[in-house]
């Protein structure tokens, strides 16, 4: 059965581009779409396989809704991921717009978009800060649906669509998913159609490698064995027949162990190989890039959260034009972005979980790193393999993974870490007023919908409320819940209550705060993550707690706060003194090696941290004023890297730490000192145009301070900056910026994210 573009609802132009990618007609599943009313406003699941054609199926929703007079709104996990989908859908004659970051604020401007491409946490913030077009909303795509199960993102994405669906009843919901195992159970969710299919566009071959060979389901593939690791041998394989692989494992070591072997056994020498090596090396000089450039001279690289963000792009664009052969990843890399290969080789099944040691993976990662495995219009088939170690070993994969259902996905909006939260955003933005409406706004979640009993979401939502009425952050009038001030800007900030909670605790009892005390607070909030401590670590938190004891803010373990336990306390410290750095002008490549580190693992961490200080700045201008300078001030040092002295400079447009410590070290401290230099002078530091720029500015500001113009002054430039900042990259230059990053990185619903991938 064939369906041709002709006979679609779709705009001509957009038929016209597919034409010209060459699409004439759609697969099975996007038929099956359409049959299920995909253009008639029903709601549908998407359960099919990777690179059937998920994203081109909501694609051509969202065109026929925004021809309609409609708008969309299309939800992503990953800030990369939605950069990619930003990517896919611009050029094809309707405005996109990209939201990620910024919490606080409602981006009325994204209104414009006709579609508006958002990770979940942004769309979350956007209702409790009831932005105006969100109502103007008439289709949601929620791509990568099975999330909902995810411990760290998943009650959130939950909320938006019951959020979304209960402000809007004819909002039209599709979800997309690979690998839901219980999609009827969503469909009935959502009121939903149910599209479940097998089908793909390139075969899909699952087999276990044991002693030289491939055993598929009733068949053997024989591969030679020119290395002592498996891994090798089938990247060799497949690079010799002209194909791409991916390798996946455990962790960033076997990653970049991976990779080593593996380029070592390609042993490739090609100019467009040499030039992704120098472009990687050209703005980062890390050991952990100069290992990747190496890998990479000779045909492979890995790929892990450790990298800046400029090398894993430079690694997955290298890898989509067939430069770069194999890639070894940890399963980050299986988490949505397009980067399929001819084979996909899964090295380890396990992963290490603090607390509970090695723990085997869920069938449905498995099937997302599986999935990966064959390029549409360029491979015959895609291979999955995996590495039996026993003959009894290969028959347990079979059982436990290849031929395993994906596990069931569940509600994890139930859990009083979240439920602080939920219920205070529920109550702040007016969605809920009393117990009866917070109750019957839960009814309406999946947890209800999946468990049947209210009784248990009564009783722990009851008793949330009576603990967000002890925090201070609800008042209970009897008749109506109200927030209180200081719980409705911790809702607008997209604050953790607890988070809220400490930073006012802590700055109340304490006349004199320190930038080291501060950070140390913010980084043993529930919403920030935590670097893992190495046993090699004990003396360094010894020395600091010796030396700079005095500055933290709050007591070890539970003494002070119950959800703070004493690895909580003690991570904190590392996390604060690499952060410490950082605002000390250590360079990125120096941070990375003293305390094993990469530059993406420091991008990480300033993201998250900056937001935290924009949250505790704001939380001071409210409640404890006393502090708000030194907060101020630390948000814009975070947001630089700069030591406090450089602070005057850092505000001028254009100057970022390099500029700024030069101008510093040559005697200019001050603006005024800068303008009265003059171009030249400044000229041989910062280059001509910077400097004609940077002395016009402070001209105009001194112009406009003695003309009573507020805005003129030299400290607004603070301003000015969060008005328009560029995201920092992991590069120590000139155009050093940070944007705040998404809660997916930095926050785990209440839960300490270990950095150990």
């Amino acid at each position: 059965m064939e369906l041709s573009l002709e006979t679609l609802p779709i705009p001509d132009g957009l038929r016209d581009q597919y034409y010209a990618a060459g699409i004439r007609s759609l697969y099975p599943p996007q038929i099956t779409c359409v049959d299920e009313g995909l253009f008639l406003g029903r709601n549908l699941i998407i359960s099919i396989p990777t690179a059937s054609g998920k994203t081109l199926v909501a694609e051509m929703a969202m065109h026929h809704h925004i021809a309609s007079g409609g708008k969309c709104l299309y939800v992503v996990p990953l800030k990369a991921l939605a950069s990619e989908k930003y990517d896919d859908f611009s050029g094809k004659g309707v405005k996109i717009g990209i939201a990620t970051g910024d919490f606080d604020r409602k981006d009325e401007l994204l209104g414009r978009s006709d579609i508006i491409v958002a990770t979940s946490e942004k769309v979350d913030s956007l209702l409790r800060n009831r932005t105006g077009w969100i109502s103007s909303i008439t289709l949601l795509v929620i791509d990568e649906m099975h999330l909902i199960g995810d411990e760290g993102r998943g009650a959130t994405l939950e909320m938006v669509i019951a959020t979304m669906r209960n402000r809007n009843q004819n909002l039209q919901v599709i979800g997309l998913s690979a690998t839901i195992g219980n999609p009827k159970e969503l469909a009935g969710w959502l009121s939903a159609g149910l599209v479940q299919s097998d089908w793909r566009p390139v075969d899909l071959r699952e087999g276990v490698y044991y002693k030289g060979s491939i055993r598929f389901d009733g068949s053997k593939r024989e591969v030679a064995s020119l290395k002592k690791d498996a891994d090798t041998n089938l990247c060799l394989d497949t690079i010799q027949e002209g194909g791409q692989a991916l390798v996946f494992v455990s962790s960033r070591r076997n990653a970049e162990g991976a990779a080593k072997r593996i380029a070592s056994a390609l042993g490739l020498e090609e100019p467009a190989l040499n030039r992704i090596a120098d472009q990687i090396l050209e703005n980062d000089e890390s050991g952990v890039a100069q290992a990747l450039a190496l890998c990479i001279k000779k045909g492979a690289a890995f790929h892990h959260a450790g990298l800046s963000r400029d090398a894993r792009k430079l690694v997955e664009e290298g890898f989509r034009k067939g430069t770069i052969r194999v890639i070894a990843s940890t399963p980050t890399l299986a988490a949505g972005l397009n980067l399929p290969a001819r084979r996909v080789i899964i090295n380890s099944l396990h992963r290490f979980v603090p607390g509970e040691g090695q723990v085997a993976i869920p069938v449905r990662e498995y099937r997302q790193m599986a999935g990966r495995a064959g390029r549409p219009g360029l491979d015959p088939y895609g291979e999955a393999v995996l590495i039996g170690k026993s003959e009894s070993a290969v028959k347990e994969l079979f059982r436990e993974f290849i031929c395993a259902p994906a596990e069931e996905i569940d509600s994890q909006c139930a859990k009083k870490s979240v439920l602080l939260s939920r219920i205070l955003a529920l109550v702040a933005s007016n969605e809920a007023t009393d117990n009866d409406a917070i109750l019957s706004f839960f009814s309406g979640s999946f947890y209800a919908f999946r468990h049947r009993n209210l009784s248990y979401l009564t009783r722990i939502c009851t008793r949330v409320t009576r603990e967000l009425e002890e925090m201070g952050m609800v008042v209970d009038l009897g008749s109506r819940i109200e927030a209180t001030v200081f719980g409705e800007l911790t809702s607008k900030l997209y604050l953790d209550p607890r988070s809220s909670v400490m930073i006012q605790t802590a700055f109340h009892e304490r006349e004199t705060v320190t930038p080291f005390g501060i950070l140390h607070l913010l980084c043993a909030t529930p919403d920030m993550f935590r670097l893992f401590l190495r046993s090699a670590d004990e003396e360094l938190i010894e020395h600091v707690i010796e030396e700079q004891g005095e500055e933290i803010l709050i007591g070890e373990g539970e003494h002070l706060f119950s959800w703070l336990g004493y690895d909580d306390f003690y991570q904190a410290i590392k996390t604060a003194i690499v952060l410490q750095d950082w605002i000390g002008e250590v360079s990125v490549e120096m941070i990375a090696e003293r305390y094993s580190i990469g530059p993406g693992d420091i991008h990480g961490l300033v993201d998250g941290i900056g937001w935290l200080v924009h949250g505790a700045r704001e939380l001071c201008r409210r409640e404890m004023p006393a502090h708000l300078q030194i907060i101020a001030d630390l948000e814009l040092r975070i947001r630089h890297g700069v030591k406090e002295e450089l602070l005057p400079l850092i505000r001028l447009r254009g100057i970022g730490r390099v500029r700024a410590r030069s101008l510093f070290n040559s005697g200019y401290t001050t603006p005024g000192e800068i303008r009265d230099a003059g171009v030249e002078k400044i000229a041989r530091i910062v280059g001509q145009k910077t400097a004609e720029s940077i002395i016009q500015e402070i001209q105009n500001k001194e112009i406009g301070k003695r003309s009573g113009n507020q805005s003129g002054n030299l400290e607004s430039g603070e301003k000015r900056e969060k008005k328009k900042r560029p995201r920092y990259d992991g590069k120590v230059n000139d155009e050093t910026r940070l944007d705040r990053g998404d809660a997916s990185t930095r926050r785990k619903s209440g839960q300490q994210r270990i950095l150990d991938f």
